[in-house]
C-alpha cells in the first residue's frame, strides 16, 4: 500500500487562533490524503533561531519524501523570498530569513529554489499571511510529488547564519550561551560533548558550571539523578548540554533564560583535551 504523503508543521503561530488549522485547511483541499503532522507552534514569536533549532531536531526522524513547512516569518509581506530546499531524503518549504541554517549545516546535497510559480499560490496573496497563501499551497503540491524545478530556479545566495558557537576564555574556561528554555525550564546551552570532552567522560573532573546566579558542580546521567531543588548538568536529547533540575525549572532556580551566559571551569590541569 502507497505511503500516505506526510507534511510536517514548524510554526511560531500557536493555538489561540485560526492560523494553523486554516493552513491544513488549504493543504487538504488540495491534497485530501496527506498526513499532517504538528512537529511545534510554540516556535519562539519571530525567533528564527528557536525556529532552526526545532525544525533540526526534528525533520531525520520522517521517512523519506516527508515535506517539511516552518512558518517563522517576521519579515513577511516583505522582499524575503519563498524557498523550497531539497536534500536527498526531504523537502523544506520556508522563508529565506536562515530558518533552514542548521539544515544547510546538517545537509551535503542540497538545492534550494526560489519559489516563483504563482499559479501554485491561493490568489489573491495577503501581505501577512503567506504561511496560506504561498507556503502551504506549494507544501501540498509537492506532497502531490510536482517535481521541485516546476516551483523556480535554483538559488545560491540563500540567507544562513551561524548559530552561536562556545568559546575557549582561557586554558580552562569555556563559555557558552543559553539557546532556549524547554517546556519544563531546562537551560539548553550551545556547549557540545565535542566542545569540552573531559567533562562527558565516565569518570570527569571537577568542573564548575556558572549561570545566572548559581553554581554548578555535578553532572547527572539523567533528569531524577538529582536531589529536591539541585541544579546540574545534563547531556540532553538534543545533543546539547543542559542545565535541569528534578522536577523544578531549572530556569527559575538560576534566574537564567534564553540568553543567559554560561561558563565552564576545567579545574587543575582538567582542560587539557578541551575542544575549540
Amino acid at each position: 500500500m502507497p505511503q500516505r504523503p506526510i507534511i510536517t508543521l514548524t510554526t511560531d503561530f500557536g493555538w489561540n487562533d485560526h492560523f494553523v488549522g486554516t493552513m491544513k485547511g488549504v493543504i487538504l483541499d488540495i491534497v485530501p490524503d496527506a498526513e499532517i503532522v504538528d512537529i511545534s507552534h510554540a516556535v519562539q514569536a519571530f525567533d528564527v533561531l528557536d525556529g532552526a533549532l526545532t525544525i533540526a531536531q526534528a525533520y531525520s526522524y520522517f521517512p523519506p519524501a516527508t515535506v517539511h513547512l516552518v512558518v517563522v516569518d517576521p519579515g513577511v509581506g516583505t522582499a524575503r523570498r519563498p524557498i523550497l530546499v531539497s536534500s536527498e531524503r526531504h523537502h523544506f518549504v520556508a522563508p529565506d530569513n536562515g530558518v533552514l541554517s542548521l539544515i544547510y549545516a546538517r545537509e551535503e546535497r542540497l538545492h534550494v529554489r526560489h519559489i516563483t510559480s504563482e499559479h501554485y499560490f491561493l490568489q489573491p496573496v495577503s501581505n501577512t499571511f503567506h504561511g496560506r497563501d504561498i507556503f502551504a499551497p506549494c507544501a501540498a503540491y509537492l506532497a502531490k510529488r510536482v517535481d521541485s524545478d516546476k516551483f523556480g530556479e535554483e538559488i545560491i545566495d540563500f540567507v544562513r547564519f551561524q548559530a552561536p558557537r562556545p568559546k575557549p576564555t582561557d586554558a580552562n574556561t569555556i563559555r557558552g550561551v543559553v539557546l532556549k528554555v524547554d517546556r519544563f525550564g531546562n537551560l539548553v546551552t550551545n556547549i557540545t560533548p565535542q566542545d569540552v570532552p573531559a567533562l562527558f567522560q565516565a569518570d570527569p573532573p571537577a568542573f564548575k558550571i556558572t549561570v545566572g546566579k548559581r553554581e554548578i558542580t555535578e553532572i547527572h546521567p539523567n533528569y531524577a539523578g538529582g536531589a529536591p531543588n539541585e541544579v546540574f548538568a545534563i547531556l540532553g536529547s538534543m545533543g546539547y548540554l543542559e542545565i535541569a533540575a528534578n522536577r523544578a525549572a531549572a530556569a527559575q532556580l538560576t534566574s537564567a533564560g534564553k540568553g543567559s551566559e554560561v561558563n565552564i571551569s576545567l579545574l587543575g590541569a582538567a582542560a587539557a583535551g578541551q575542544g575549540q
